[in-house]
């Protein structure tokens, strides 16, 4: 059974290593080791976490283990909307519905006030963007990386 944990900047050295495992697949799918969840450091994670308009959790496993987290950022300009970010599975426990369980957390968690979920993941994520568009995301526009990839927006109105 897992357990459902907010997480702070004391997880911070756990969440990165998840972090940057989860993102090795990413990398290599857009031929890009320059993904910003690879390249953040540690404490850049930890001021993160302790942001006011940053919430995180994640799930852990029987044994303690962090095996999937994500944080959500509240958009200062648009109280109503909100913006999922860094959703990560252990390597090991993709394809098992854990993220497909954090998007529900995220959605049961949101504050009152948020309306809208916005996300952003690389075109070659097709995993991901089989995900978002099970959960109603729809795609809302493109912008080109550097790197020769664009970015795909998504976007859900979560409440009236």
């Amino acid at each position: 059974m897992e357990t459902v944990v907010t997480l702070s900047s004391g997880d911070a050295g756990e969440l990165l290593t998840l972090q940057r495992a989860a993102y090795v697949t990413e990398a290599q799918a857009h031929n890009d080791l320059s993904l910003p969840p690879l390249t953040q450091s540690f404490d850049e994670l930890v001021i993160e976490l302790a942001r006011p308009d940053v919430t995180a959790f994640g799930l852990r496993d029987e044994a303690r283990r962090l095996v999937a987290a994500v944080r959500v950022y509240r958009i200062s300009a648009d109280p109503r909307t909100a913006e999922l970010g860094r959703l990560v599975v252990a390597p090991d426990m993709q394809g098992q519905g854990r993220g497909s369980r954090l998007l529900e957390l995220v959605e049961e968690r949101l504050p009152e006030q948020v309306a809208d979920l916005q996300l952003f993941t690389g075109e070659h994520s097709l995993g991901n963007l089989r995900l978002y568009s099970r959960f109603g995301y729809q795609e809302t526009h493109r912008t080109p990386t550097p790197r020769g990839y664009a970015l795909v927006h998504l976007a859900k109105r979560v409440r009236q």
